[in-house]
């Protein structure tokens, strides 16, 4: 039960049965975090219906692929036990009922809370009955003119089998009857997913589209009666084994597992509450869903949809704007600034598009630029990123871009504009096979005066994607330093030719040195303690799953090394537990902007290392991915990481904290009631009145 009054609702029981939590447990237990912001009253409004449809959208992607693969697993009986030794069943039923939960809290909170708060601001969410006469006639027209010409009907019988249902699409399962001859007949109505999710019936009064649709449905079945109508939506597996061998082109084979994701196994199927059990059953059925696979919520379904309300033009339920901090002189080349120091930027404080963008910019303008090369891994279409490897291309440049075209749910963009780089003359190469490509690194070489070359490179947390610059927590290193320099020239070699280099200086790469650099440093922090040194070890990670990784913080946990976690989603280690984890402690940070940088501290007896980079403490990361992390050597900039992460972890800041039975407790006052500390505010507060850096 969290302490706080605002949030007072049971949290998810966890099975802490032994040493790990069970990693789906884990990540439900993080979507319960979003879903307490989208409770939490003392958020802008507007900004409280962001966070319910981020919550759908995150359970949407959970079933895709994470149910959808314990399911699969299940089927082939492969890794049948978890790493929290559960056998698998009755894991799939217990992580069935902690969703159902969730999903009927979410429902709740968007009917008993959300929507009368809208109201209240007027801004109304109803159905049709709740609509004027005037409002349905409008609506009427606008059925008949934008939305009838697109909806097909597809009725089942002998001649019409039962029509295929696309995952996350909308549909409406209607029941007719011929007042002539008695007949019934069952139909299926699929929803349009071009048209808004909820429509604007009046001004700031917004009706659920298929509420339209099933008023109107006499038009559709013309001269037959209506017996029933319910709206149902499906999951699929969307998630995909590629086989990368080098027997066919990489881009051949994902453009073939795009098309078979659309007709993956069903792994959820939501219904409205109302619903009869015939139609039920027969969805279930035509469907091949258990029972468990099904979620009964009261209606509208999709509240993913709630991202168009969200995005309403009412600034005064909204986060206050900020303008993010210029920390390079406007008047001075970045490579001019390299030459004298690192540059360590923040986004989304620290602007992205006046240093990486620019960075990137400004060396395909330099006519000294002699080439460029960059990993990819998701952007958007129209990056000005994009735009200037393009032109630096034509400019004549040398100009390398490894593409990870398989990173999830951005295949089929990375492909489009992998295919446009290409088109340009860029070198473009799709990843290495049977890896994924996560690493963020640009490297740009430029001939100085003396004939000489000189190497400027960027090392990321996050993408080189402006659109989530602006919303994802990033750290990024601009550098000219000789040994990264170096590093990044023998790692895009290897990424881009054939080799497997192991030695590098100022980095860690993945998968071949990252998890045992990262071991040899942990089992270093205990061997300092047990001598009398300084020692403590500090993470901040989106997710900790990796057993190794957990294995070892326990030892160190045990030798007395003080351990301490900011974990944005999944954790599976368990803190404070005694003599195995007593001096670890977690918290998580979640809020306006999603938690993404990953820095690694460790006290190294008193000279603090401290690295920082793409990777997670998943088997992903550390086993079939190419990551980078970079040591961050200057005094204020290594201090500087470390105070963050003291900062978040401090009981003075808003968090929420992670016990060894598995739960996460919100903590957003002091004993006497006053509001803790809000980390992103406090931030964003501290870079309203930064100095252009230098």
């Amino acid at each position: 039960m969290s302490s706080d009054p605002v949030s007072a609702v049971p949290s998810l029981v966890i099975d802490t049965s032994g040493h790990f939590i069970d990693r789906e447990e884990s990540w439900l237990a993080w979507n319960e975090r979003v879903l307490e912001l989208a409770e939490t009253q003392e958020l802008p409004l507007l900004e409280r219906v962001r966070f319910l449809a981020i919550f759908a959208t995150n359970l949407d992607e959970f079933f895709m692929v994470r149910i959808a693969g314990l399911k699969r697993r299940l089927a082939t009986g492969v890794g049948t036990v978890s790493l929290s030794s559960q056998v698998l069943r009755p894991r799939l039923e217990r992580i069935s009922k902690l969703a159902h939960r969730l999903a009927l809290r979410h429902s709740r909170a968007f009917r008993r809370d959300v929507r009368g708060a809208l109201a209240k601001e007027g801004i109304e969410i109803v159905r049709w009955v709740d609509l004027s006469a005037g409002e349905q006639s409008r609506l009427q027209t606008f059925f008949r003119t934008r939305i009838y010409p697109v909806l097909t009907p597809l009725a089942v019988d002998p001649a019409h089998p039962f029509p295929y249902i696309s995952g996350l699409s909308l549909n409406l399962a209607v029941v007719v009857r011929d007042p002539v001859t008695g007949r019934q007949v069952f139909a299926r109505v699929k929803v349009p997913p071009s048209l808004p999710r909820f429509v604007a019936a009046g001004r700031q009064r917004f009706v659920p589209l298929d509420d339209v649709i099933a008023a109107h449905l006499d038009q559709l079945f013309a001269g037959m009666e209506i017996v029933e109508r319910h709206a149902f939506r499906v999951t699929r597996n969307e998630d995909f084994d590629l086989d990368d061998d080098d027997t066919e082109s990489l881009l051949a084979a994902l453009e073939r597992e795009l098309l078979r994701r659309r007709f993956g196994p069903a792994v959820r199927l939501e219904v409205e509450d109302s619903i009869s059990a015939d139609v039920l059953a027969r969805l279930a059925a035509e469907l091949g869903v258990e029972e468990t696979d099904i979620y009964r919520v009261p209606g509208p379904l999709d509240l993913s949809g709630l991202h168009g309300i969200a995005d309403l033009d009412r600034a005064d339920l909204k986060y206050p704007l900020f303008v993010p901090a210029e920390v390079l002189p406007a008047n001075t080349p970045v490579a001019t600034v390299l030459d004298q120091r690192d540059v360590l930027v923040q986004h989304p404080y620290d602007s992205f598009a006046t240093t990486v963008e620019r960075f990137v910019e400004e060396a395909a303008a330099d006519p000294k630029v002699l080439a460029i090369k960059q990993t990819l891994y998701r952007t958007s279409g129209d990056s000005p990123i994009l735009d200037a490897l393009i032109d630096a291309a034509e400019a004549g440049k040398q100009v390398l871009v490894l593409v990870e075209i398989k990173a999830r749910w951005d295949e089929r963009a990375n492909i489009r504009w992998a295919r446009k780089l290409e088109e340009a003359g860029v070198h473009v190469v799709y990843g290495v096979i049977g890896l994924k490509t996560h690493c963020k690194l640009a490297l740009v070489i430029r001939a100085e005066p003396d004939g000489t070359l000189r190497r400027y490179c960027h090392i990321g947390t996050g993408n080189y994607n402006p659109k989530t610059a602006r919303q994802y927590e990033d750290f990024g290193l601009l550098t000219s330093d000789f040994e990264v320099g170096e590093d990044l020239t023998d790692l895009f070699n290897q990424l881009s030719g054939f080799g497997r280099h192991r030695a590098y200086r100022r980095l860690l790469v993945g998968p071949h040195m990252l998890r045992a650099g990262l071991l040899e440093r942990i089992e270093h922090e205990a061997r300092n303690h047990e001598q009398g040194l300084p020692a403590r070890i500090q993470f901040k990670v989106n997710s900790l799953v990796d057993e190794v990784i957990i294995e070892a913080l326990y030892k160190a946990s045990a030798a007395g090394v003080p351990i301490d976690i900011v974990v944005r989603s999944i954790c599976s280690l368990r803190p404070g537990v005694p003599g195995m984890s007593e001096t670890i402690r977690v918290r998580s940070i979640l809020g306006r902007f999603l938690e993404h940088s990953r820095i690694f501290v460790f006290e190294n007896g008193g000279e603090p290392e401290v690295w920082l980079g793409s990777a997670d403490l998943m088997h992903r990361n550390l086993d079939r991915r190419v990551e980078a992390l970079v040591k961050v050597i200057d005094p204020d900039q290594v201090q500087g990481l470390r105070e963050l992460i003291q900062r978040a972890m401090s009981g003075s800041t808003a968090s929420w904290r992670l016990s060894s039975d598995g739960r996460w407790t919100r903590r957003r006052r002091s004993g006497r009631g006053a509001p803790l500390m809000d980390l992103q505010d406090h931030l964003v507060e501290t870079r309203r009145w930064r100095l252009v850096d230098g």
